[in-house]
């Protein structure tokens, strides 16, 4: 048995029936130079291997840039509590996204009008790269800043191509309560 197929059966996935030493096995001092001269050698310059995959880590980083966007889709969910909007490409994958939230409102004041303005013209700072000129809006939701949402999106420039709704709605839904007996 040579010292391969030692090194393959611990590596591989099933247990080893028996332990082998390196005492035990007859290796010929031929044989170990004819093994070490067979390995190639590979001249680094007097650099470790270490430094040599941090250089080939390095050159591999590259700096992303946005994606150019002709159209994209806009989707707006109008809670009473927030107001959340997301822009994504026309695979589907966001590019970006904002909330009433996260543009410092608090409280009920996440959900009124202004706020989803605000939130809006956020987005637009943030799309301002990508060249994004035609929408399709998804609105959901029943808040109050879905109409404001959709005008400060016209303002800003985007040309509207279709506006959808997509409030889910019950298709009859779950069993009532009982009536109340007074």
């Amino acid at each position: 048995m040579t010292k391969e197929e030692i090194t393959e059966k611990t590596t591989s996935e099933e247990a080893p029936s028996e332990v082998i030493s390196v005492a035990d096995l007859d290796v010929k001092e031929e044989s170990k130079e004819q093994v070490k001269a067979s390995v190639p050698r590979v001249e680094s310059g007097g650099s470790s291997i270490e430094e040599d995959t941090k250089k080939v880590a390095k050159k591999k980083k590259r700096k992303k840039g946005r994606a150019q966007l002709s159209k994209g889709n806009v989707y707006i969910q109008a809670t009473y509590n927030n107001t959340l909007i997301s822009v994504t490409d026309a695979r589907g994958n966001v590019v970006a996204q904002a909330s009433a939230g996260a543009c410092g409102f608090k409280g009920p004041k996440k959900a009124t009008p202004y706020a989803a303005s605000v939130v809006v013209k956020a987005l637009n700072e943030k799309l301002k790269d990508t060249g994004l000129v035609e929408v399709d809006v998804f609105v959901k939701g029943i808040g109050q800043g879905r109409d404001m949402a959709i005008r400060t999106l016209n303002q800003q420039g985007y040309r509207i191509h279709t506006i959808k709704d997509i409030t889910p709605m019950p298709h009859n839904g779950p069993r009532p309560k009982k009536a109340r007996r007074v």
